[in-house]
């Protein structure tokens, strides 16, 4: 097999030559990496993934795939992954790889249906033999679904996109079926949701699902443009029908002729504007800027709003009949935080794409970060998630994104009412430590901070640091003992970080807590502003 080809369509005369797309789900870097090394020098594209639904996600997605998957990465739940894609993917195979490979282990996971079975450690040579005999059998397996595999491009054809919008929430299912439903009728549709939940996305999932897919889709926020110019960018101008209207100009309707026009922000139109579109959608016809020929129009309308119309139309801000007009299919959009079971499927399919755009191989996400994600509350939803994970793939010096590659905004929690909430350690599995100085203290100058003499505290079963004797006297009120522990905690921190340069990994090592506990406690305790403005 030459290297130059990319993973192919199966079909029913390639047979062997077909190069599936391989998934590799391994929890240590070092296999995975030497797995994907294999796999590229045989041409094939290849996915990490980091939990069985992910790497479902991924086969399932690609024509024909060879799964490798880590027995004890998944604890267990081999004969579940196995069972899950020869189900919904028959066009695939498993490789399953373990240190610990006993007759009756390979026994089970080849009646579950694995293609071959790698001891660890593994030869480069081992795993290309593997690959390559677990790309035969997907091909194999794909030569009889090859009628099966056409008609399911059609149906994905014809859907329009709409299966590639990631989410399993069953408010997310409705809307995705209300969604499909508009798509080969001439209905307006009103599709309602805060700003970031991807309004502009499935307007585009609706016109290509529909008979108009092939013409213009476009689209128009209306909040951006201002209003003296807003009827003009709609409906078009003549030359001279003011100042500055130096050359006629077609508007979105008539860009949109035979297509698609998607008008964003609908409720920020002003009252005046909204007139107007209340002809345009009852008439189908309109006239440019200073004109008065009319200009029929053959649209499909789409409109977005973020903020619920309904109230707007009691207070008197959007017109009563052109609510009524658009309000014949409305699809609702919930927010990020009413579908949490959402949050890392998005997170991984976003790091997909974005580690694919920086040119990065990144695992997933440590438990502590997922946990993190999870309890934040997005107000800025899927966009602000985004928006994270592209700035996370840029900063993260790891195999996997961890709390610390966070925006400082995630860490924090937000609660609804307002307040700042730490994000629980106890959902992070993780035990907060207390750095405590026993020596008492004193007024000099700190001393100065020697990285090779430098010696990490000992701590106690609690993870407090032992004390030379019981504390005594008034500074052993609650109060001031809380005081003097954190300030001697930030000290220790402190020092640490300027005896290692501000390296965290390091400081980390030698203060002997994890990186991500002391990113946060550089937070809680300021020290993240202070490296700022060192």
């Amino acid at each position: 097999m030459s290297a130059d080809r990319g993973p192919a369509q199966i079909s029913p005369n390639e047979g062997s030559s077909t190069r599936p797309q391989v998934v590799v789900l391994d929890s240590d870097l070092h296999a995975a990496e030497a797995i994907a090394a294999a796999a590229r020098e045989l041409g094939c594209h290849v996915e990490f993934a980091s939990t069985t639904d992910s790497a479902c996600d991924l086969a399932w997605r690609a024509p024909s795939a060879v799964v490798v998957a880590d027995a004890q990465s998944i604890d267990g739940r081999l004969e579940v992954l196995a069972e899950r894609l020869h189900a919904s993917h028959r066009s695939v195979a498993l490789v399953v790889t373990a240190s610990d490979v006993t007759v009756r282990a390979v026994l089970r996971w080849v009646r579950a249906g694995a293609a071959d079975v790698l001891p660890k450690p593994f030869a480069r040579d081992d795993v290309r033999q593997a690959l390559e005999r677990a790309s035969m059998r997907a091909a194999m397996a794909g030569e009889g679904q090859g009628l099966r595999g056409r008609q399911h491009a059609r149906t994905s054809a014809s859907s329009g996109g709409l299966s590639a919008i990631v989410g399993s929430d069953a408010k997310m299912h409705r809307a995705l079926e209300l969604a499909d439903a508009a798509g080969n009728v001439r209905s307006t549709v009103l599709i309602e949701g805060e700003s970031g939940t991807g309004k502009s996305m499935l307007a585009r999932a609706i016109h290509a699902a529909s008979d108009r897919r092939d013409r213009p889709f476009v689209e128009l926020a209306c909040g951006s443009i201002p209003d003296a110019l807003l009827e003009s960018e709609l409906f078009g101008h003549v030359r001279g029908a003011f100042t500055g209207a130096i050359a006629d100009k077609k508007g979105r309707f008539l860009a949109a002729h035979g297509g698609t026009i998607f008008l964003d922000e609908i409720n920020s139109a002003p009252l005046a504007m909204q007139l107007k579109l209340l002809r345009v959608l009852q008439e189908k016809r309109f006239e440019p800027v200073g004109s008065e020929e009319s200009i029929d129009v053959d649209v499909r309308v789409i409109v977005a709003a973020n903020q619920p119309l309904e109230a707007l139309v009691r207070e008197g801000r959007f017109r009563e009949d052109l609510f009524y007009r658009v309000h014949v299919l409305t699809i609702g959009l919930p927010p990020l935080r009413e579908r949490p079971d959402d949050i890392e499927s998005l997170a991984e399919h976003f790091l997909r794409l974005k580690s694919a755009d920086a040119n990065r191989t990144l695992l997933g996400f440590t438990p502590e970060a997922m946990s993190a994600m999870r309890a934040h509350r997005w107000p800025g939803n899927v966009r602000e998630l985004e928006n994270a994970i592209e700035r996370a793939t840029i900063l993260c010096q790891g195999a996997r994104i961890d709390v610390c590659d966070l925006p400082e905004r995630v860490l924090r929690s937000d609660t609804n009412d307002g307040e700042k909430a730490p994000m629980q350690l106890a959902a992070t599995s993780m035990k907060p430590r207390v750095l405590v100085d026993s020596r008492p203290p004193t007024t000099s100058s700190p001393p100065t901070f020697s990285p090779p003499t430098f010696s990490p505290p000992t701590f106690s079963d609690d993870g407090v640091r032992a004390a030379a004797g019981p504390l005594e006297g008034p500074s052993a009120r609650p109060e001031v003992l809380a005081s003097s522990l954190r300030e001697r905690e930030r000290q220790a921190i402190l020092l640490a970080l300027e005896g290692h340069g501000w390296n965290r990994t390091r400081a980390s090592i030698a203060l002997g807590i994890d990186r991500s506990t002391l990113y946060r406690k550089m937070i809680d305790l300021g020290l993240a502003r202070h490296r700022d403005s060192a």
